[in-house]
């Protein structure tokens, strides 16, 4: 059910994608006088189609449904001499340079047009978001050590306010990509020195980081995360728990372990597990009541690895949240501020991994796409809108790169056509197909790749 669901989800994504990149290039087709021969979702043979309209344009859905186009009156494909006459100045070749450059540019320009409705309808409409609240837990981390700790509520960078931790993430990775030092407003609500509501100013030295390390998990790198709810609380037992022979129940709270205050439940679960077959004693709480426990972890083989379990269930963590809400007008400006920005960061992106400064693993294919697709949907209505603005973003950067073939290929042709005043000559552009062509492929064997080293364990839980 998983993966049926994961592919409905998948190519609904795909579906509204491709339409909506195909209506950019129908609709400025038109509206320059071109006749559109042929609109369809999907490659290959047509499985289903309906002529309408004056010119009878054909709307047809086909077999391979990675992709679409809109075929229009063109003379490279059908031969001058196979167009009739009256119809030559609706032909696509015949418009002016920039008629075609606009037509081109229109389906990219609509995908980026779509993220920024869907931010604008989430912004509107209210997102909640978890606070940018810090975990730190390692003192040795270059967070620590920076100043932050755990419990910080992040206000601002470099001056900006942010709202959620998404924001928070989103520019430390703006910040990662531009070798920026970033200087966070904190504020210590357990501070216990001084006045805690005095907000304090703290600088992350990015540049302690690789850069392989500064274009991956960041935070991750820096020893940050999210910090959720500090209750410890079982919940219920596994079969043959040692934490139920020792006596605890459902609805204890751990404090301590080896009289260290718990920071999270992240915390007890790396403790028990770097600790296998050694005592530990606990310090719990039932009812108002406060007492001591002694539990001895079982060891087991987890990934060529012998960790510590007490084969207990853990209540879920809670996160502080708030509701990133705008109106109309200061939600539209954000929308275009992040989709703008996202298209940035995507450039850049691609700009290291061509100068070998990030890792190609960054490169995702439609597997990938298709489990996010079906994670978000299975969250809620926003995530998934959020993911499909996203995805929207990265397909109108692609399709403007500069690659014969895709969009920004033919964008390319015809700027030299306006630098030179003349098209360019049509063994040119053939040569550019097949390099494109070759380049396309390279990158979809590399996308799968590193979805299938991404989704093995996805994989593997399904087939358990």
């Amino acid at each position: 059910m998983i993966v049926l669901h994961d592919t409905l989800a998948f190519l609904v994504t795909l579906g509204i994608l491709v339409t909506i990149h195909e209506l950019g290039h129908y609709v400025v087709a038109r509206w320059c006088g071109v006749k559109v021969l042929r609109f369809s979702l999907g490659m290959g043979k047509v499985i289903y189609s309906k002529r309408m309209g004056k010119d009878q344009t054909e709307w047809a859905i086909s077999i391979l449904p990675l992709g679409g186009y809109v075929k229009m009156l063109d003379a490279r494909e059908m031969g001058a001499d196979n167009i009739d006459p009256g119809e030559l100045s609706r032909e696509f070749c015949h418009q002016s340079v920039w008629k075609r450059i606009a037509i081109v540019a229109a389906g990219p320009i609509a995908n980026f047009l779509l993220a920024i409705f869907l931010y604008t309808v989430l912004f509107v409409h209210g997102v909640p978001e978890p606070v940018a609240k810090a975990r730190v837990s390692s003192e040795s981390s270059i967070a620590y050590k920076a100043g932050l700790r755990h419990g910080d509520l992040i206000t601002a960078i470099n001056g900006e306010q942010i709202q959620s931790w998404s924001e928070f993430r989103w520019k430390m990775m703006q910040a990662g990509i531009s070798n920026r030092n970033p200087v966070l407003e904190v504020q210590r609500v357990h501070s216990g020195q001084g006045n805690s509501n005095k907000p304090l100013s703290i600088e992350i030295p990015l540049h302690q980081l690789s850069s392989r390390e500064a274009d991956t998990d960041i935070l991750l790198h820096l020893g940050l995360n999210l910090a959720g709810s500090a209750e410890v609380i079982l919940e219920d037992f596994l079969p043959d728990s040692p934490a139920m022979r020792a006596g605890l129940q459902a609805g204890d709270r751990i404090l301590e372990i080896g009289q260290k205050p718990l920071l999270d439940a992240i915390d007890f679960r790396q403790i028990v597990n770097a600790n296998p077959d050694k005592p530990l004693k606990l310090l719990v709480q039932r009812k108002g009541n406060k007492f001591e426990a002694e539990v001895t972890p079982v060891s087991q083989e987890t990934n060529g690895q012998t960790v510590g379990l007490m084969k207990v269930k853990l209540r879920p963590v809670t996160f502080d949240m708030t509701i990133v809400q705008a109106n109309p007008l200061k939600a539209f400006i954000k929308s275009v501020e992040k989709t703008w920005d996202t298209s940035i960061f995507s450039l850049k992106m691609i700009g290291k991994m061509l100068t070998g400064s990030a890792s190609l693993k960054h490169i995702t294919g439609p597997l990938t796409i298709a489990d996010y697709a079906g994670q978000t949907s299975r969250t809620g209505l926003i995530t998934y809108l959020s993911f499909i603005a996203v995805i929207s973003i990265s397909l109108g950067v692609m399709n403007l790169l500069p690659i014969p073939v895709l969009d920004g290929g033919y964008l390319l042709y015809y700027s030299l056509e306006v630098l030179t005043g003349k098209p360019l000559h049509d063994r040119y552009i053939e040569v550019g197909k097949q390099a494109g062509l070759f380049l396309l492929l390279m990158m979809m064997a590399i996308a799968f790749f590193n979805d299938i080293v991404r989704l093995i364990p996805y994989f593997g839980r399904l087939m358990s």
